[in-house]
């Protein structure tokens, strides 16, 4: 019988020493991994009312009390601006759980109520304050909202001299005059001041990028210097007003010695990390301790997606009165649907042929039908509610000048296909990447939808180097994120969605004439919208074809958590509606199978076309999606 084999003493104690020294850094490892919660608030007053105060980002003194003291005994730990900028810099690890307090604006209350409940729990926090209101001219007031506030009402520079030499409180700068808004367009929207191309109307033109640039960067200079001359300390972060931000205001402020900037999309940000644009949790509604724990808690990614993708050449008229009348429909009825996303078209595309005769922004390459997609966007923001994104063509651009629109074109398209251009030419990737770039520049949107035209037959590009389906599906992500990633030069934190036609899902060797994939595409953005319309496919049986295309999508997306099924609400064959009921039951099969992100298109809110009870039923956002009588 032979011996087992044992180990050397040395041999032993290296792998004792080497699990000693794993045990000793697993904790470090994980706490380094663990994420920075960032909580905003603005106003702390004995006075709040339970639910319902006109100051909606207001919170009792109580609640604010309570909300420390749950996160204390929660286990989250407290840490300052200094620590986490530390920390990313690969200094000491933050402890666990930690979390960052702020207070925007500068309100009194942040001395007279935070300030001693800070000093009481051993809370640092991070105070954003306006300059100029902490300098306020005697009778000048600040449209704040519930009432216009005075001077007395922010605190003073004896106060913040105060809280900083207390070394809990950290002030940054929430600029020195940009927490307002400024004219956006013709039509004359007000806008973030700090993101806003200023449009003229007595010159009817709009503010330069190089103006732009200029009144932000004496903006923040006047703030820094204020800051530095009265609390003898330069600000190291900013906190954009209304978290509104780009990427060429914040390398204005790294410039200056703001190199951390924060905004309010998120709860929590992993570190170590890029401390530009860092996520908060707006505490808003006199949120008791229970609306915070949930908001803490609960999984943001089940979170189900509800879309309207609507027609902006329906809102357009010629006539401007008539617009307008086109576009407070548009508002009332996507305010009575309640969905959570809009999709809308920032392209003209009168003759129907699906790539885009006109543009509704100002922009280099194409000509503007009307300076639109601007106006409606803010509007359905403010006014309805929802989330904005711009739906726009990748390479479905008909270019004004004909031997240009010829010379550019994908070469082996056929003359009934949508009419695209040859991204593989770098002049093409850099004006679709400049009409992406103008589009962001003037607008507001959260998101970004990819049309359908962005496919390539196997009979198209040739002599391209990528033969394989697989690369050439690659090669067309990789100009959408292209596309991206020039839109966020002055929209950060862009969401991406692109159009799938359902096919390359049901029939994966289909891939080939379409350059698609679901599984590449949940890769690469947040979210697919795939078509999942079977009238327009020929099927003849439509429910037996979504339950199929459910089953198929599961394979490549099991969860369901990126998939967005979007419905057809005519057949076009026929040029008629689906009926509501139908559509109705269509949705409700859909989430009975676990899907979570449904839309469709189009909505027709000329004809009201599904009618606004039908299409509230069946595809709001709402917990409730009943009116009540």
């Amino acid at each position: 019988m032979t011996r087992p084999h044992r180990p050397s003493r040395l041999v032993l104690f290296v792998l004792i020493l080497y699990a000693l020294v794993f045990c000793l850094l697993l904790p470090v490892a994980a706490q380094a991994a663990e994420p920075l919660l960032v909580l905003s608030y603005h106003d702390v007053r004995d006075d709040v009312a339970r639910k319902g105060d006109a100051d909606a980002y207001a919170v009792s003194t109580q609640n604010f009390a309570a909300h420390l003291d749950w996160l204390s005994g929660h286990g989250y730990h407290p840490v300052s601006l200094s620590q986490v900028i530390d920390a990313n810099r690969g200094g000491a690890a933050l402890p666990s759980k930690p979390v960052l307090i702020t207070f925007d604006d500068g309100l009194r209350s942040l001395y007279t109520h935070a300030f001693p409940l800070l000093r009481a729990y051993g809370y640092p926090a991070l105070a954003a304050v306006v300059t100029h209101w902490v300098e306020l001219p005697a009778g000048e007031r600040v449209d704040y909202g519930p009432r216009p506030f005075t001077a007395d009402d922010f605190v003073t520079w004896a106060q913040l001299r105060e809280m900083q030499a207390s070394g809990l409180v950290e002030v940054a700068s929430h600029s020195d005059d940009l927490h307002h808004g400024i004219v956006s367009n013709p039509q004359g929207n007000s806008t973030p001041a700090a993101v806003t191309r200023r449009y003229d109307a007595a010159a009817g033109r709009y503010e330069t990028e190089a103006e732009y640039l200029a009144r932000i960067r004496t903006d923040l200079e006047r703030s820094k210097s204020r800051l530095q001359r009265e609390l003898d300390r330069a600000p190291r972060a900013v906190v954009w007003p209304y978290a509104a931000y780009n990427r060429a205001s914040n390398d204005i402020a790294d410039q200056l010695g703001m190199s951390v900037s924060f905004d309010l999309e998120g709860r929590s940000t992993p570190m170590p990390s890029d401390l530009h644009g860092m996520a908060r949790l707006l505490v808003m509604n006199n949120a008791t301790v229970g609306d915070l724990a949930y908001q803490l808690r609960h999984d943001e990614e089940r979170t189900g997606m509800r879309a309207l993708q609507i027609d902006l050449d329906s809102v357009y008229d010629a006539d401007p009165a008539q617009t307008e009348r086109n576009l407070d429909a548009l508002v009332e009825r996507v305010k009575q649907i309640a969905p959570s996303h809009v999709f809308l078209q920032a392209f003209a595309d009168p003759d129907g042929n699906g790539s885009a005769d006109a543009l509704y922004f100002p922009n280099h390459a194409l000509p503007m039908r009307a300076d639109l997609f601007n106006r409606v966007a803010w509007q359905l923001k403010s006014r309805a509610g929802v989330v904005v994104y711009a739906w726009l063509p990748v390479l479905g651009f008909e270019l004004p000048d004909p031997a240009q629109r010829a010379a550019l074109a994908i070469p082996g398209a056929r003359a009934d296909e949508v009419y695209r251009l040859d991204y593989t030419r770098p002049e093409v990737r850099r004006l679709v990447a400049g009409i992406y770039a103008d589009l962001a520049a003037g607008a507001y949107l959260e998101g970004l939808l990819f049309h359908d035209d962005a496919y390539l037959r196997d009979t198209e590009l040739q002599g391209s180097a990528a033969v394989q389906s697989q690369a050439r599906t690659q090669e067309l992500i990789d100009f959408t994120l292209e596309l991206k990633r020039a839109a966020e030069r002055w929209r950060p934190k862009l969401k991406t969605v692109r159009n799938l036609y359902a096919r390359p899902v049901l029939e994966p060797q289909s891939e080939a004439w379409f350059a698609q994939r679901l599984d590449s595409f949940n890769r690469a953005y947040d979210y697919t919208a795939l078509m999942a319309m079977p009238w327009m496919e020929g099927s003849r049986e439509p429910e037996p074809w979504l339950d199929r295309l459910v089953v198929a999508a599961r394979t490549h997306d099991p969860q369901l958590t990126q998939t967005l099924f979007e419905l057809q609400t005519v057949d076009w064959r026929t040029r008629r509606p689906i009926p509501a009921e139908r559509l109705q039951a269509q949705v409700r099969r859909l989430l009975a199978q676990g899907v979570r992100h449904v839309g469709w298109y189009p909505d027709d809110f000329v004809a009201d076309r599904p009618a606004t009870a039908d299409a509230r039923a069946a595809i709001s956002a709402r917990s409730f999606p009943y009116l009540e009588k």
